[in-house]
């Protein structure tokens, strides 16, 4: 499968993006679905992950700021991400897998400045 996401850009703090990563096959053969951030000269790290019963789960920093979707249809998982910090600057990651064979997608750069 591949990966490709969009929607990053500058914002301020404050302010929203809305990422949306679309698969190349239906989504539907993969349980869980995610977003991961990479800031510069650090880890990468969950954001935010769903499952294909919708179930998500998120990383205590993002708690009630960001939200994972999936569209079974469109075959596409997006993040709303309000209320921006400078902290959340990163490049932003999808990522599924099957089995034990993982696949991410290119990436796409988030900066908010302060």
């Amino acid at each position: 499968v591949q990966l490709q996401a969009s929607g990053g850009g500058l914002v301020q703090a404050g302010g929203s993006l809305r990422l949306s990563c679309a698969a190349s096959e239906t989504i539907v053969r993969f349980n869980r679905m995610a977003w991961y951030r990479q800031p510069p000269g650090k880890e990468r790290v969950l954001v935010a992950a769903i499952t294909s019963s919708s179930s998500t789960n998120y990383a205590d920093s993002v708690k009630g700021r960001f939200t994972i979707s999936r569209d079974n249809a469109k075959n596409t998982v997006d993040l709303q991400m309000n209320s921006l910090k400078p902290e959340d600057s990163a490049v932003y990651y999808c990522y599924t897998n099957r089995g034990y064979t993982g696949y991410w997608g290119q990436g796409t750069q988030v900066t908010v400045s302060s």
